[in-house]
C-alpha cells in the first residue's frame, strides 16, 4: 500500500472526503489481512471478535453484552455464537436466577485457539507506525467519533 489516491486512481473534492474514504479503504485492507490470518483456524473476523470479547470478560456474559462490545456490529451474532458452540470454542450457560437468560463463555479450547493465532502480518503493517504516531492516529480516530 502507498499513496491512497494512486492506489484507487482517483482525485477527491476535498481532503476530508479523501480522509473518509482512505479510512474505509484501510479498514477493509486490515480486515482482509485479518481474514487471511484467521482462515487456517476456520473462524471469521466476527467469530474472532466474539472469542476476544469472551476472553476479556473472564466470566459468562449475555449475548446482548457481546453484541454491544463487538467492533463490527453483526445482526447475526447469535448464529455466529452457535457455530462457535458447535466447534466447542464457547459454551452456553443458563442463569441460575433466571432460567430464561442464557450466557456465553469461552472454553479452554477457545482460549488455546486464540493463543495459536498469528497476526504477524498485521503487526508488521501496524508496526510501520512509531508509538507516537499510533497515539496520534488513535487520538484522531477518537476525535472523528466524538
Amino acid at each position: 500500500m502507498g499513496d491512497f489516491s494512486k492506489e484507487v486512481n482517483s482525485s477527491f473534492p476535498s481532503e476530508t472526503i479523501k480522509a473518509q474514504l482512505n479510512i474505509r479503504y484501510t479498514a477493509q485492507y486490515l480486515s482482509s489481512l485479518t481474514e487471511n490470518c484467521l482462515k487456517p483456524y476456520g473462524i471469521s473476523n466476527a467469530q474472532y471478535n466474539i472469542l476476544r470479547i469472551l476472553r476479556g470478560a473472564k466470566e459468562a456474559i449475555s449475548m446482548s453484552i457481546v453484541k454491544n462490545r463487538m467492533i463490527e456490529k453483526s445482526p447475526n451474532a447469535t448464529r455466529l455464537a452457535d457455530k462457535l458452540c458447535e466447534k466447542e470454542l464457547i459454551e452456553r450457560v443458563r442463569c441460575e436466577k433466571d432460567r430464561r437468560a442464557v450466557y456465553v463463555s469461552i472454553t479452554q479450547k477457545g482460549l488455546q485457539l486464540l493463543e495459536q493465532i498469528n497476526f504477524s502480518e498485521i503487526e508488521k503493517q501496524i508496526g510501520a507506525l512509531s508509538n507516537e504516531e499510533a497515539l496520534i492516529l488513535n487520538s484522531l480516530l477518537d476525535k472523528i467519533r466524538n
